[in-house]
């Protein structure tokens, strides 16, 4: 069955021309150009992913994806023209999945569509109480506590087994600093970050075979960071 996308976009040409990418590889769609149809169109249609334009005339986008988050995971990948470094942060805090600046590529937009299908469908499969996870070379017990690198236990301190299974439960996505500063510390203090930053490179020194140019934990400069899929090697 191919995969439906929502497109939540109020510019019609902008509209259209998403609407033309995605006819081209075969993808199901709907368009819809306000916040009120698109959550009309998420409840009965289910869409695999949402592409949502923030600027929207009823409703602003990020309040569309808290309210989206309320009962969905679907997929939320942000297509917008607000460039400022504030607006993906808020985007993505509130739920948003990925977010593409326009003007955009549409090679780009696929293949972020590409990832966040493969990531969802990858979650689905994967049960709440899955005690393992790979990542090519990399695996991680759950219930043991313990990480394996090209099968050699890796010793972690607690905090960096800590940020390793919040990223690895959220592969593929963009986790902004402040989520991170939640999810393991349970504060939300901009000034922590450098903090966190140190604890990433003790991390990346320890599962990274080049930390320099690091295979697993990508960074997003100014917003946060995000874990790579890989094959088994």
């Amino acid at each position: 069955m191919n995969k439906r996308i929502l497109v939540v976009e109020d510019d019609k040409a902008i509209g259209n021309l998403i609407k033309m990418t995605l006819a081209t590889q075969h993808y199901e769609y709907d368009i819809v150009h306000d916040g009120q149809s698109a959550l009309q169109e998420t409840l009965l249609k289910r869409p695999d992913v949402i592409i949502l334009d923030l600027g929207l005339p009823d409703i602003d986008g990020v309040n569309l994806i808290q309210k989206i988050r309320s009962w969905s995971l679907t997929p939320i990948i942000v297509v917008s023209a607000r460039d400022e470094e504030y607006d993906k942060i808020n985007a993505l805090d509130s739920g948003a999945d990925d977010y593409v600046t326009k003007p955009f590529s549409v090679e780009e937009l696929l293949a972020r569509i590409r990832v966040a299908i493969r990531r969802n469908t990858s979650q689905q499969n994967l049960s709440q109480s899955q005690p393992v996870f790979v990542n090519g070379n990399l695996r991680i017990d759950y219930s043991a506590n313990t990480v394996l690198v090209h099968g050699h236990e890796v010793h972690l301190t607690p905090i960096e087994y800590k940020l390793l299974v919040v990223l690895s439960k959220h592969v593929g996505k963009v986790l902004t600093h402040n989520f991170l500063l939640k999810e393991v510390w349970q504060i939300v203090q901009h000034s922590d970050v450098p903090s966190l930053r140190v604890f990433m490179a003790t991390l990346r020194k320890k599962i990274e075979e080049d930390p320099a140019n690091p295979k697993y934990i990508q960074t997003h400069i100014r917003v946060g960071y995000r874990m790579l899929r890989h094959v088994e090697e």
